[in-house]
Order: structure tokens, then C-alpha cells, then sequence
């Protein structure tokens, strides 16, 4: 499964890695561009609810599948296909469909299969090879735009999801379970659980990791989408050359995010998950400050704080949702964790598009720090978050 979850996000920094030849290309503005990336999140929210909730009445298998091959459909579309902003949207919530029947239900298939008590690692680790997987694609992505052309960034790319599926069609043994249902009838019910929502609601520990997932998305996804543009952009003002290739460079940050996640994992265990969760969402916020005003610094000093920045996003991930998985009630998981995926994706969902709009306006004002404003606009939510959590107490 961590194998067929790096796969199936090979294609995830494609867009952030041809942004600018795309913007420039399409004479499109930063809003715009942010809205791109947004529409991958759309995708999600549209059908996450539907996909997560179904893993409480089939196998997750068959439904992780389906998701595989709409994220191909979706990534090799905007390659061979799109022409256009609209066009490039629609095949980006093709993508992020895909990816919403994919990435929860892939957690289902784990959490299945394996014994509670023996949970919480496996969801640290499935959870902290999101970097693993997004890592990789921004030095592949980067390497064929690099030689071939940002068209042949996605083409190339969308075989990775296809052979995350047979992956999974073959080495992942089908489960027959008393509470899965045969005969399946879809209603509203189903694609919204919204009874079952409001029982996960009604526990306070499990609210609190639903909330903190959001933001924390918010922030990641923005962040992963602007990285490489504010590089470049730092590139016009550094001091002294780049050492590497900036999608290398962004592929090795987001490597940093995984034993982050891992260890924040057991650094939480220690320390208690709130504690922690509040701790490294204070220091995010102030690393992603420092970094929008470094840009005219050595390069050491940029990518450092890159590299810090992303481990202080990362150390909380797999705490928030092994907090939400730990803390939901059997019978309603798949719905707890369908919600928890869809308030995560609808941060990201919000995110890139944020930071592209504060950027414009920022620009337009002809604001010195205008890369500063955009990135608070991403990060306010998190010391709101900590602090409130802190006065409630």
C-alpha cells in the first residue's frame, strides 16, 4: 500500500512544477493559477464523502482501484487535452476524484486489515509517505519538464496510478466482512452521511483533529503549489547561484516531511497529541514568515528555512489523523475518516487559491512584501488555532 500510494501521486506536483511555463503560456494571473490547483481539491470534496463512506459497506480495494484510474484519466487529460484554464480545471477534479477514492480508502484497506491496537504506526507511516510520494514526483516532473516539455510532464506521469492499481489488484487479498453489504443501494444517506457526521462531532477529541486537519491542509497544499514559483522568484534576487535544480530541491524538502510525520507521531505519544499538535503549528507559522521574507538572502539561508518550515507542516500530519482514527467509534470510521479527509482537502481546496489571490493583490498594490502577505494569509489560521486551543484550557 505505500508502494501504490507513492504511484498514485507521481502526478501531484506536476502542476506546481509547470505553473509558471503554464501561466506564462496562458497569460494567466496568480488567482487564476491558484484556482487551477484548487480544482484538484473540488474533485476531492466532491467525492470523498461518497468514496470513504462506501469503505463502511464493501471492500475499500474495489473502490481504490476506480480511484486509480480516474487519477490517470485526470493527469494524462491535462497533458494530451488541455488548452485552456477551464479545460486544465476540469481535468484537475478528474485528478483530484481520483485521488479521493484512492488516498482515505487506502488508509480503510490498512486499518481492515491490521488489529486496532496495532494501528497508530501504519497510519503514521501511510500518511508520512504522502512526502515520499509527492517528493518523487517533483524530481520526476522536473526532470521530463526539464527535457520534454511541461506536456509530457503529465502524459509520461499518469502511468504511475495505473500501476498503483494493478498493485493493488494483485497483492492485495479481497476481505469478506459480516458488515459489508452485498447489495448495495445508494442514497443521499450515503454520499452525505450527515447523521453520522454529527455523531462524530459530538466527540470533542475528535472535532479538535477534524479542525486542525483543515488548517494544517490549508497550509501544506498552498504551500507545496507556491514552493516552486516563490524559488524562482527568490532566484531573481538571491545573492549567489542555485547549488541544484529548483524541483530537485523541492522533491529533497518534501523528502524531509516524512520522517517529520513519523516522528512527530511518537514525539506526540510522549508529550501528548494536543500539546504537540499546538507546539509545532506555533513554530510553522513563524518559519513560513521568515522564509517569504528571505528571499533576497543566500540561498543556505532560503532553503533552510524551506526545509525547517516543511518539517514544522509535516510533524503534526500523521498525529491528527491517527488522533481521529484512534478516537472514532468502529462502526462509524469510515464516516469519521471521510469527514476528517473532507475538511483536510477542503483547506486545500482553499489554499492555493488564497495564496494566488493575496499574491495578485499584494502585487497590484505594489507592496514590497507581497510573497509575506501571501504566505500569512495561509499560515493565520494556525496560531489562531494553537492560541484558542491554549485559552480554552
Amino acid at each position: 500500500m505505500l508502494a501504490a500510494q507513492i504511484l498514485t501521486l507521481l502526478g501531484f506536483a506536476a502542476y506546481p512544477v509547470a505553473l509558471v511555463s503554464i501561466q506564462k503560456e496562458w497569460a494567466l494571473n496568480n488567482f487564476q493559477s491558484g484556482l487551477i490547483a484548487s480544482a484538484f481539491f473540488l474533485g476531492y470534496v466532491l467525492v470523498v464523502p461518497f468514496a470513504t463512506t462506501l469503505t463502511d459497506r464493501m471492500d475499500a480495494k474495489r473502490i481504490y482501484m476506480l480511484g486509480g484510474f480516474l487519477t490517470a484519466l485526470g493527469v494524462f487529460c491535462f497533458g494530451f487535452l488541455a488548452r485552456d484554464y477551464w479545460q486544465a480545471s476540469l481535468c484537475m477534479v478528474i485528478n483530484g476524484a481520483g485521488f479521493a477514492a484512492s488516498y482515505m480508502p487506502g488508509l480503510k484497506i490498512i486499518s481492515d486489515r491490521l488489529d486496532a491496537l496495532e494501528l497508530s504506526r501504519p497510519i503514521a507511516f501511510y500518511t508520512a509517505f504522502f512526502g515520499v510520494g509527492t517528493g518523487l514526483s517533483y524530481l520526476i516532473a522536473g526532470g521530463f519538464l526539464h527535457n520534454l516539455g511541461w506536456r509530457m510532464v503529465f502524459i509520461a506521469i499518469a502511468l504511475g496510478p495505473l500501476l498503483a492499481l494493478t498493485l493493488v489488484y494483485f497483492f492485495v487479498e479481497e476481505i469478506e466482512h459480516p458488515s459489508l453489504s452485498k447489495n448495495i443501494q445508494l442514497k443521499f444517506a450515503d454520499v452525505v452521511p450527515i447523521q453520522k457526521w454529527r455523531e462524530v462531532l459530538k466527540n470533542k477529541q475528535a472535532l479538535h483533529y477534524i479542525l486542525g486537519y483543515g488548517i494544517h491542509c490549508l497550509e501544506l497544499f498552498a504551500s507545496r503549489n507556491w514552493i516552486v514559483a516563490y524559488l524562482i522568484f527568490c532566484s531573481a534576487h538571491g545573492q549567489d547561484d542555485l547549488p541544484l535544480a529548483i524541483p530537485v530541491l523541492v522533491g529533497l524538502i518534501n523528502f524531509i516531511g516524512v520522517p517529520s510525520s513519523i516522528l512527530g507521531n511518537e514525539m506526540a505519544h510522549r508529550v501528548g497529541r494536543q500539546k504537540w499538535i499546538h507546539g509545532v503549528m506555533v513554530l510553522s507559522f513563524f518559519t513560513a514568515i521568515f522564509l517569504s521574507l528571505s528571499y533576497d538572502q543566500p540561498w543556505w539561508i532560503i532553503i533552510g528555512l524551506a526545509i525547517v518550515h516543511m518539517v514544522f507542516i509535516m510533524a503534526d500530519s500523521s498525529t491528527l489523523t491517527a488522533g481521529l482514527v484512534m478516537s472514532a467509534r468502529s462502526e462509524i470510521k469510515g464516516a469519521a475518516m471521510g469527514l476528517h479527509s473532507l475538511v483536510g482537502f477542503l483547506g486545500g481546496l482553499a489554499g492555493p487559491a488564497v495564496f494566488g489571490y493575496v499574491l495578485d493583490l499584494s502585487q497590484q498594490a505594489q507592496i514590497t512584501y507581497a510573497w509575506t502577505w501571501a504566505y500569512l494569509s495561509i499560515v493565520v489560521l494556525s496560531i489562531v488555532f494553537a492560541l484558542s486551543s491554549l485559552i480554552k484550557k
